[in-house]
């Protein structure tokens, strides 16, 4: 699904006396030692981008950022990129290249007086948009918000006065919408190319037409081996950068095979901790839930430890779960405290405090959700990694660290990580693409064409939703939920809820599902109990109605008086950050259907009129996700690909509730293959309705 432009006032924004003190946190970073490189600036007394002089700061940061390996190859970047439209630049993730090219490149806009635009960044990751701006605005001696920014979902931190921008991916592609040929901008720069996701192809496939409209257009590349001989085959004739890469650590690797993967990574980190060895251990699971489990044991673990031992801080690093890297917590005279960073494969390319980091554990797996076109449904799947994020990994230790890789020396690895794109359901995807089409941009040359079932299905669903018309273009209906940043079927509910007089309550459904799971994890042993809060929200039409009672008990919470929200959702075991990301996209949907004057009513919930318009609607955007209970005891059966199927078991039907009976027809929200093959978020609906 398509996230959205913000266009909130940045309220980051640093004064002077705070800027050095919050920018010490970022002093660790994308650092490797190497040789003199060429400087700029060391006899100027005045920022070039503020125009106030240099802080002591600027000039010791200056001296870190020349042994970085990037800066060996300084002089034939800014020729290449003076001299040619789009190069690729080979780096892993500390050789600087994230934090150094941005810069370069605001100075080669500088020193055209931004007559072509300024520079963007684009990441995957939202917390290292955030992360690589704030470090770079340090290194350049400027504050956050002003000459340096960064723009995610629901969050914009940038002014008039910005030269350089960090963003991710999909929200500059959503910004091609209102800009097909991207005229803001002067030299635009994609890094993680290798990460292949869905909105990063996209923007690399698009490009390659806007470069051909504009050619004082700059497009930089940054990735690393395989992904970089993909490119210079894709786009002939571009000029290649190799950084030097930093020295790999020892890599010891597992003579049998990794079935008992998690637990054998637990029992070596400590094992690592007991042999009292200095330095932070970072461990690589297969995936989120992998991730938490491991925290518990380790937090559970730790406390056994003798004190001679120092203390183990198990540290989960999952994006979307965590923020910045936490300062060590020594205290004087105690024996050092070691982290151990629990991450999963998209936690690569994160900030990783090198000069901490010894130990790497690798279990060399991944869990994936593969999307089946046939069936219209995800599948969970256990895959190897990729011999380059293998690489990847081995790297983060440095030189005198160890890299633990729970997989034979001779494992047969893949080249590179599959692309997003042939995994994914990319009905949203040709939405899009039907909608630059007509704001002048040409066919999209992928690098990896999607597949042609997943494209045909996508094709079938957008015709079935009234997003075509008969030629295959897009329709009125089409053009407006390409502008809503909703999935299709989602943005279709919510245009049909205009119709039925529920938009107040189809904005909340759609907030809430698009928002991470407001239902926190309870503590051991409080299971139970969290499930008797959560019963008080049950609504008898199902969990759509469910959400609608969470969200609104949610913002009462924030008028009352006596107690605050935050202490609210612990007393109900739901998540506050989750519901403040509902706030906000609800907020964001709000603005948007203002914006193409689309009618919103005054909300009626609870009333029998209201709870049938919203299965109604629901049903406009939904109607091919309708199962139906075939022996009464909760087997359904799913009409569109006759799959069997079961009510998730914390859904208001499901097996820890007991409360509602199951209804003989549901419309569920969605639904994977896995063991129980169950669906997530189900209603209870009628034939008649």
């Amino acid at each position: 699904m398509w996230w959205w432009w913000c266009s909130t006032e940045p309220s980051c924004v640093m004064s002077e006396e705070n800027k050095t003190a919050d920018s010490d946190i970022y002093l660790e970073g994308d650092e490797c030692t190497g040789g003199d490189c060429f400087g700029f600036g060391d006899d100027l007394e005045l920022n070039q981008f503020d125009g106030l002089p240099f802080s002591s700061r600027y000039y010791k940061l200056l001296k870190e950022r020349k042994t970085l390996p990037v800066w060996k190859v300084r002089c034939e970047f800014e020729d290449a990129l003076a001299n040619n439209q789009l190069l690729v630049v080979s780096g892993t993730a500390k050789t600087g290249r994230s934090t150094q090219i941005p810069q370069w490149c605001a100075e080669f806009c500088l020193s055209a007086q931004y007559q072509h635009g300024m520079v963007v960044c684009t990441q995957t990751n939202r917390q290292q948009a955030v992360d690589l701006a704030l470090r770079v605005a340090d290194e350049m001696d400027v504050n956050i918000g002003h000459e340096v920014g960064y723009t995610i979902a629901l969050e914009t931190c940038c002014s008039s006065d910005t030269v350089l921008r960090y963003c991710t991916d999909d929200m500059l592609l959503r910004e091609i919408m209102s800009d097909p040929f991207l005229e803001h901008y002067g030299v635009i720069i994609i890094d993680q190319a290798h990460e292949r996701t869905v909105s990063t192809d996209i923007l690399l496939g698009l490009l390659k037409d806007i470069l051909l409209q504009r050619p004082e257009l700059r497009v930089v590349v940054l990735a690393v081996p395989p992904m970089t001989d993909k490119l210079l085959s894709h786009y002939v004739g571009v000029p290649l950068i190799s950084l030097e890469a930093p020295c790999s650590a020892k890599v010891v690797h597992s003579n049998g095979g990794n079935k008992d993967y998690f637990y054998s990574a637990l029992r070596l980190v400590l094992e690592i901790h007991r042999t009292k060895e200095d330095g932070d251990i970072v461990v690589f699971f297969a995936s989120a839930e992998e991730v938490d489990c491991a925290n518990s044991i380790l937090r559970r673990e730790g406390t056994r430890l003798g004190s001679e031992l120092g203390q183990l801080v198990p540290v989960v690093l999952c994006p979307g779960k965590g923020g910045l890297l936490p300062c060590s917590t020594d205290q004087p005279g105690s024996r050092r405290s070691r982290r151990v960073f629990l991450s999963t494969q998209q936690g690569e390319d994160m900030w990783w405090p090198t000069e901490s980091v010894h130990f790497v554990i690798d279990t060399g797996v991944q869990k994936k959700m593969v999307y089946n076109p046939r069936i219209r449904a995800n599948s969970e799947v256990l895959r190897t990694i990729s011999q380059c994020q293998a690489n990847v990994r081995k790297q983060l230790s440095g030189p005198t660290g160890k890299c633990f890789c729970l997989y034979p020396e001779d494992s047969q690895l893949p080249a590179e990580r599959s692309p997003q794109i042939l995994e994914s359901n990319i009905t949203s995807t040709v939405l899009f693409l039907k909608r630059m089409a007509i704001g002048g941009l040409g066919q999209c040359d992928f690098i990896d064409r999607p597949d042609p079932e997943g494209l045909m299905q996508a094709l079938e669903e957008l015709d079935y939703l009234a997003a075509l018309d008969d030629d295959g273009n897009l329709s009125e209906i089409g053009i407006i939920m390409s502008e809503i940043p909703l999935d299709p079927q989602m943005a279709k509910a919510l245009l049909a809820s205009c119709e039925f007089d529920c938009v107040c309550e189809m904005l909340t459904i759609a907030a809430m599902l698009s928002a991470p799971s407001c239902f926190s994890e309870p503590p051991a042993g409080m299971t139970h109990e969290a499930v008797q809060c959560h019963r008080k929200f049950q609504h008898p039409e199902g969990d759509h109605f469910t959400l609608i009672n969470i969200y609104n008990a949610f913002k009462q919470s924030q008028r009352e008086q006596y107690f605050s929200a935050e202490r609210w959702c612990l007393d109900y075991y739901l998540d506050h950050s989750a519901l403040k990301t509902a706030e906000a996209i609800r907020s964001e949907l709000t603005d948007t259907l203002n914006r193409i004057e689309l009618p919103i009513s005054e909300s009626s919930f609870g009333t029998k009129t209201n709870t049938q318009n919203i299965k109604r609607a629901l049903l406009a955007g939904f109607f091919m996700q309708i199962a139906r209970d075939v022996d009464g005891s909760g087997n359904y059966f799913i009409l569109t690909h006759k799959h069997m199927a079961q009510v998730h078991p914390l859904s208001s039907y499901g097996a820890q509730s007991h409360k509602l009976a199951l209804p003989e027809w549901v419309v569920f929200h969605e639904y994977t293959l896995s063991e129980n093959n169950c669906m997530r978020t189900v209603s209870e609906i009628s034939p008649q309705v």
